[in-house]
């Protein structure tokens, strides 16, 4: 008998959380696929939604939220043993065929009928290596063991990017079984124009690894002025501050498209990238990238983007300075950003998600 060529549709558990970008991945995936056929429920932890958020999640799926905390916010392993039985309620109630974790850590004891897919956006392990150039720290070695359980379980891995892939086989010091790479998408962007002379960059300021004090030194350095998007106070009481580049604050994600699409320049500063969708947004809009030298944007951007040092904001300041005087090169780097652009839309994404499904869905029938 030949085998149908109408893909299967899903009913599809995804967990979520409202602190960064899980939610956007989740959202514009989830539309998508729903898009295609499939039904969504997010199951939420961590911090609640804000009331724009949830009703966004709302229009296009069934939103839950959990009692367990997210991972990273939390200094026990034992804060996320509930985490289990909470899934096995809509689970259970929507007659869920697959689930689909944003964390690792989430696998951990799940025993799930259907197959339980795990994406690596991030984890403090590589973050550590990447960000401070070493292992864990005693506080936060329970996370390695609880991210390789995790990984274990799963019956497929998703990495962002190879780079990421690979950093996570090199921190945990073994492969990982069922690995994939499928890169992230990002929504159609505003039509740039009306081009401004300032950079912009957007982050979540407060974490460590986004840089803020080489963008900062920089912009005491640079002809044009740098405008900062993105949260300054992290829900453990981090702070950051800046000194010379100019502070919008957290922005609705629509505003921060609208200024990247009129920026003279996009820079993003980042230690730690898995994948980096600040810098696909930016270039959807032909806005010039410059990026901090690191394997992630290499790996994505070679070719398309100038390239700085990212621990050193000469650096970065001069290549501000001469991409800002440069009119032509602007234009070109604009253009070559977009062309790779795209190579990372949201339908190609949900194919390929679709495509690990599949497989991991065949492997759990077989077994």
């Amino acid at each position: 008998m030949l085998r149908t060529l109408t893909p299967r549709k899903r009913r599809i558990l995804m967990t979520v959380d409202a602190m960064g970008g899980v939610w956007r991945y989740a959202l514009d995936l989830g539309r998508e696929l729903v898009n295609g056929g499939d039904s969504i429920v997010f199951a939420g932890l961590g911090p609640q939604p804000s009331r724009q958020q949830a009703e966004e999640a709302q229009s296009l799926a069934t939103l839950i939220w959990l009692n367990t905390p997210l991972d990273w916010m939390t200094r026990s392993s034992g804060d996320l043993d509930a985490l289990p039985g909470e899934l096995h309620a809509p689970l259970r109630d929507h007659a869920i065929d697959l689930v689909h974790l944003n964390a690792p850590t989430q696998a951990v004891e799940f025993d799930a009928p259907c197959p339980v897919i795990v994406v690596s956006h991030s984890c403090v392990t590589t973050w550590f290596h990447a960000v401070r150039g070493q292992a864990l720290d005693s506080a936060w070695a329970w996370q390695k063991e609880r991210n390789r359980r995790g990984f274990d379980r799963a019956d497929a891995v998703i990495a962002p990017s190879r780079s990421h892939a690979e950093a996570i086989e090199t921190c945990y010091g073994r492969p990982i079984a069922r690995l994939h790479v499928v890169g992230n998408g990002a929504r159609p962007v505003p039509k740039a124009e009306n081009r401004q002379p300032l950079v912009f960059a957007a982050a979540r300021w407060w974490d460590e690894g986004k840089n803020i004090g080489v963008v900062d030194q920089a912009a005491s350095l640079t002809q044009w002025p740098i405008f900062t998007a993105g949260s300054m106070h992290g829900p453990n009481g981090e702070r950051a501050t800046f000194n010379h580049a100019v502070p919008l604050g957290a922005l609705p994600s629509d505003e921060v498209r609208s200024l990247m699409a009129r920026a003279g320049i996009f820079v993003s500063p980042s230690l730690y990238e898995p994948f980096g969708l600040a810098a696909l947004e930016a270039a959807m809009s032909a806005t010039p990238l410059v990026l901090s030298d690191i394997a992630t944007y290499r790996e994505l951007w070679d070719g398309a983007a100038m390239f700085f040092d990212a621990r050193d904001p000469h650096d970065l300041a001069a290549c501000i300075n001469r991409l800002s005087s440069d009119a032509g090169h602007r234009r070109e780097l604009g253009q070559a950003a977009i062309r790779r652009s795209r190579r990372f839309t949201l339908a190609r994404q949900a194919a390929a998600m679709r495509d690990v499904y599949e497989r991991a869905s065949l492997a759990v029938a077989e077994r």
